[in-house]
């Protein structure tokens, strides 16, 4: 459903697809097959706030780029020493994927390309939002494409992106899983896999 709709976005000639590691390296692959991009990944680590890891306090995209919520800061109490160890962990995960993932292959130039920007999801965007940051600018374009979204999400990206393309927006989202037959975890083989294959558009 998606890349049928990212198909009839005009003017994506020459542009790269990005998958958001690991959950949508799958998805971005189907776009980049369906649309005739390469594919190339970036990798977004969620901030977790201590001791509740899965509520996220902001993300760091693999060129560096943090953003934080500050709400979240300031309702959890997270100190400037807290945050700043979360932020060095995370890093130091970035660094040992990229290096997993790569193997020393530099990433696809992205400068005044068309740029589609791919996950399995948005539920509070946090990590889509650094992505969309960490390419900004240098993209002649950014488009963020998910299967399903959260209609507030989608509103607030579509202020910093060119474009938010939203194959289901349901009300209220409950879980991204749920609006998937299967969700398995995605592994790091066919993470690996699935970007050899991509690179296959790129000239």
């Amino acid at each position: 459903m998606l890349a049928a709709l990212v198909t009839e976005v005009p003017n994506l000639e020459g542009g790269i697809v990005l998958g958001l590691v690991r959950g949508g390296v799958p998805v971005a692959f189907e776009v980049a097959k369906a649309c005739g991009l390469p594919l190339d990944i970036i990798i977004v680590r969620k901030l977790g706030v201590p001791g509740q890891e899965e509520l996220a306090m902001g993300a760091i995209a693999s060129s560096g780029t943090t953003v934080l919520n500050d709400d979240v800061l300031r309702r959890f109490h997270v100190s400037p020493n807290k945050l700043a160890q979360v932020i060095e962990r995370e890093k130091q995960e970035l660094e040992r994927r990229e290096n997993l993932y790569r193997k020393g292959r530099a990433p696809v130039q992205i400068a005044g390309r068309a740029v589609i920007l791919v996950d399995d999801g948005l539920a509070t965007g946090a990590s889509m939002r650094a992505a969309i940051r960490a390419v900004k600018d240098s993209a002649r374009r950014v488009i963020v494409a998910v299967p399903v979204g959260a209609g507030s999400t989608c509103e607030e990206l579509a202020q910093i992106a060119d474009q938010v393309i939203c194959a289901l927006i349901p009300e209220p989202l409950d879980a991204v899983s749920l609006f998937y037959s299967e969700f398995e975890a995605t592994s790091d083989d066919e993470v690996k896999s699935l970007m050899s294959q991509g690179l296959e558009n790129e000239v």
